[in-house]
């Protein structure tokens, strides 16, 4: 980035902090040298707690699922606070405790971007990215029905690990700079392919969706396809605002422009954000689930009442069934 020590660099690195303050929550009073806190609620914070507040509530009723939930949810929030805190630390560092230093606060954000709790914000991003990655080629997964579809995506899961674990060797070594020279390569060959996984998972999930509303709407009209056909389950079902954040984040990385700071704060938090929201969704039980799409059986008994209870009936005679077998993604009709 050539403009590092410019206005422009600075003024993307400001808003990009501010950022943080409303999607996760505003520490205030831990910069140094005191590091006392204390935090405003954020978008993140209120999912957070949202979920752990529905799961705990379930007591009896938790499903075995619930645990992984719980867990998955307390990781994703434990990596996203590691990232905010460090990102906190530094702008502290950049703009309050070292203001003065020689070349202004923009080269010593370059200069100390490898210090040791940046390493921790950077591995922390990594982790998050892998973790979220996969819990979307999970949800495709359900949402299909099929290993067969997650081949490829998996197979570039398994890429961004191994490319992540280099990123970091290189991105976390004394003195690099993740916007020149080799280390600036390595991140945007990451991302790149990172993106790129995150939005064919997201269209194929989008697509799964829009084609099975087209054919509730066609069977069964409006009313069904509604369930199905809803602009806010289709974003957060397929975490089209975390793609679409990639998207910005990686073209503005990719011409070397300085809001690719702002970008890159959007796409972490909305990284994490997202798949709160689906994870929310889920055990709300409002998500795309295992049984949604196949066919469906119901059988229903209506036997006459008895005036006199001490009066026998051959079940078998006097009951009527109703068998409703529908599978609308094969283009059945309902049979009755």
């Amino acid at each position: 980035m050539s403009d590092g020590d410019g206005i422009s660099f600075q003024t993307t690195a400001y808003i990009g902090t501010n950022l943080n303050d409303v999607l996760y929550g505003e520490f205030s009073g831990i910069y140094p040298p005191s590091y006392t806190s204390l935090v405003r609620t954020g978008i993140e914070l209120v999912l957070y707690f949202k979920t752990m507040q529905i799961l705990l509530r379930n007591g009896g009723n938790r499903k075995r699922s619930d645990l992984f939930y719980a867990f998955f949810t307390t990781i994703m929030f434990f990596l996203i606070s590691v990232w905010v805190i460090s990102q906190v630390i530094f702008s502290g560092k950049t703009w309050m405790q070292h203001r003065d230093y020689t070349g202004g606060p923009g080269k010593y954000w370059l200069n100390h971007m490898s210090d040791w709790y940046n390493d921790f914000g950077a591995t922390s991003v990594i982790a998050l990215q892998l973790a979220t990655s996969a819990l979307m080629i999970h949800r495709c997964r359900i949402v299909w029905d099929s290993y067969r579809v997650i081949t490829a995506p998996s197979i570039l899961w398994v890429i961004t690990l191994a490319l992540g674990i280099v990123v970091l060797w290189v991105s976390c070594s004394p003195g690099s700079d993740v916007f020149v020279g080799m280390a600036s390569r390595l991140n945007l060959a990451y991302y790149s392919i990172s993106v790129f996984l995150d939005t064919i998972v997201s269209g194929i999930i989008c697509y799964r969706m829009l084609y099975h509303a087209m054919k509730v709407k066609k069977q069964l009209g409006n009313e069904y396809a509604s369930g199905y056909f809803n602009v806010i389950s289709v974003i957060i079902e397929s975490a089209l605002l975390y793609t679409l954040s990639g998207l910005a984040f990686l073209v503005s990385f990719g011409i070397g422009s300085a809001a690719s700071v702002t970008f890159f704060c959007v796409y972490v938090l909305a990284m994490c954000i997202s798949q709160q929201m689906l994870i929310l969704r889920v055990i709300m039980g409002r998500a795309w689930n295992k049984d949604t799409g196949r066919p469906q059986g119901t059988t229903i008994k209506f036997s006459p009442d008895s005036a006199d209870s001490s009066q026998n009936f051959d079940e078998s005679r006097a009951s009527v069934h109703l068998q409703v077998s529908s599978y609308v993604s094969s283009g059945q009709r309902d049979k009755v």
